[in-house]
């Protein structure tokens, strides 16, 4: 098949490498322009480097993006991780239309953080959505889904890197072919399953000690690589990345407030939360470089309650 392909990052230059492993043609390739002194985008760097076609508009609701996608004369068009806007007119271009890549089940978790939210809500299920886009954000008709397990540990970047991503590449390659031979099937949302979650951003990100143990800890799993969960230490901001949840079985177990350090070990910080404490293995002091929780203590004063 013939594909203008829409995208950017490491998801969209795998995909786009996927496609092309198998025999199909990319007639064009739609990235986002590079800011000054910005880190050149995975997707715009391979798709130059293999001589295709690429596209940097600033917007793709402008004449000349509907020019370029008429002059790929493409069957399907491709959307692998996707933040600029696409109007309705540029994806109906192409002969079978377009897919999009939307990691939720849709129509649960529409929005930019769609991987974030579940975890941080301590949801045990999440999976993908290839749908066709419209001008509404992830709301059009579904063509194909795929679940997995979150597990009670799995960290944002293990979901996304062990399960969603490579997934996602499938998926994308199965619902073009189903799209292009005719033999898909497209299921309307149902709007009164929807939910709309916007960006997991600093204030979102922002630990709570006040909160039970287990909210604590989802929050930390599905900050851990980015954004990192945040509070502050000894007058320090701090990101915290792998740590583990302890449960206390009785209220005395927890010694002091929430937000106390209760124990100081050779490898790590523990942090009292309303039910248990968080050990604290590896964090990232703000402007610093990540650390083990015992080189953190040992460079900064700390007290334990």
């Amino acid at each position: 098949m013939r594909i203008a392909f829409i995208g950017q990052q490491d998801f969209g230059k795998a995909t786009l490498e996927a496609f092309l492993a198998r025999g199909d043609t990319v007639a064009g390739v739609f990235c986002k322009p590079e800011k000054p002194g910005e880190k050149p985008d995975a997707l715009c760097a391979a798709a130059k480097a293999l001589g295709l076609p690429v596209f940097q508009f600033d917007k793709l609701t402008s004449p000349e993006a509907e020019q370029a996608m008429h002059e790929l004369n493409a069957d399907i068009g491709v959307m692998a991780y996707v933040l600029q806007f696409v109007p309705q007119s540029l994806v109906n271009i192409p002969k079978h239309g377009t897919i999009q890549y939307h990691p939720s089940l849709l129509p649960r978790y529409r929005g930019p953080s769609s991987i974030n939210w579940p975890i941080a809500r301590g949801d045990t299920v999440t999976g993908l959505s290839i749908f066709r886009p419209t001008d509404g954000l992830d709301e059009g008709p579904v063509i194909l889904q795929k679940t997995c397990a979150i597990g009670p540990d799995e960290t944002l970047g293990e979901v996304y890197f062990n399960a969603l991503f490579p997934m996602g590449v499938a998926a994308l390659l199965e619902a073009a072919d189903l799209v292009v031979s005719g033999q898909h099937r497209e299921v309307v949302q149902d709007e009164s399953l929807a939910s709309y979650e916007g960006w997991f951003r600093a204030e979102e990100s922002k630990i709570n000690w006040a909160n039970h143990v287990d909210q604590v800890y989802d929050l930390i799993r599905a900050c851990n690589p980015a954004p990192g969960a945040w509070t502050e230490l000894a007058g320090v901001k701090v990101s915290l990345y792998d740590c583990r949840k302890h449960v206390a079985r009785r209220f005395a177990d927890v010694k002091g407030k929430p937000g106390a350090i209760s124990k100081i070990t050779e490898t790590s910080i523990f942090i009292n939360a309303q039910g248990g404490t968080i050990e604290v293995l590896k964090l990232k002091p703000e402007g610093g470089k990540k650390m083990s929780g015992a080189e953190f203590a040992q460079a900064f004063p700390l007290h334990t309650a």
